[in-house]
């Protein structure tokens, strides 16, 4: 597949659960438009979703601070700054990533909260209860069932859907990211502290889900205006009857072009006769 060599490459960081399988019909909507995509796992991630889930032990412990490092020598090790797109915990990497100064721009979709972002719906809480109940689960990797995967997922999906989805794409996730974002406004070292007021940090779009149960379109909004506190461009954009599963729920298409067009605007260079005086 050939790119064109003015497209700035995207990297595409997914969220707790799931696997870069998730971003598979972004990943192809991108290169078919001419950019160069790559769409890593995390740390410790080794194999498809069915070797993960025959032993997700390799997962147990991992944080915020190794997953954002790792795709941080990911951006660097690019010719070209990329544009990084994220969700949910991708989303909250994808805002680190910016705060460290790495990218030409960002997408955060449902991010996961950054520090100061105070809001926690009850429906936010139910979704990482599975976790959260357990102290235990901090060390652990933790596995959703099929019924808390449609509550925090595919909630818009009818049930023969939302299995699909649960058969392809769920993974346990490693419950260390979810104690750490819950406690992340009472822990001075948090590992998902940025710095709002950072006026040099690329351009951002957050974008929420007004029927997310994880990340509520209201955490979404909070975020968004928090980063807007900078001189740094940030835009938010909240799509009607979607959840949390954004990059795979019917509908998905509009999601991923919206992304992408804005990204290209805040990356492109205007033409020599616009840029001059």
């Amino acid at each position: 597949m050939s790119f064109q060599s003015s497209a700035p490459p995207i990297v595409l960081v997914h969220g707790l659960w799931l696997t870069p399988r998730s971003w598979e019909g972004w990943k192809e909507r991108f290169e078919s438009r001419g950019h160069q995509v790559l769409a890593p796992a995390w740390p410790r991630m080794q194999g498809e979703v069915e070797d993960i889930r025959r032993d997700p032990s390799p997962l147990n412990g991992l944080g915020v601070a190794e997953i954002t490092d790792h795709y941080a020598e990911i951006v660097r090790s690019l010719d070209h700054p990329p544009i990084i797109m994220g969700h949910s915990f991708g989303g909250l990497v994808t805002e680190l990533l910016l705060d460290r100064g790495l990218g030409a721009a960002g997408v955060a979709v449902s991010p996961a909260p950054v520090k100061g972002v105070l809001r926690l719906p009850l429906a936010q809480l139910r979704s990482a209860l599975p976790v959260l109940g357990n102290p235990a689960n901090r060390t652990r990797t933790v596995e959703l069932s099929p019924k808390q995967f449609h509550y925090a997922f595919t909630n818009t999906m009818d049930a023969a859907e939302a299995q699909a989805a649960y058969d392809r794409y769920e993974v346990p996730g490693p419950g260390r990211v979810i104690f750490q974002a819950a406690f992340a406004n009472v822990n001075p070292g948090a590992p998902t502290k940025v710095d709002f007021h950072k006026d040099d940090r690329a351009p951002l779009l957050v974008m929420g889900n007004d029927q997310d149960h994880t990340v509520p379109a209201s955490v979404s909004r909070e975020a968004a205006k928090r980063l807007a506190s900078s001189r740094a461009i940030v835009d938010y954009k909240e799509f009607a009857g979607r959840p949390h599963f954004t990059a795979g729920a019917p509908g998905w298409e509009a999601v991923a072009d919206y992304a992408l067009d804005w990204a290209t605007r805040q990356t492109s260079t205007p033409p020599a006769s616009e840029a001059q005086p």
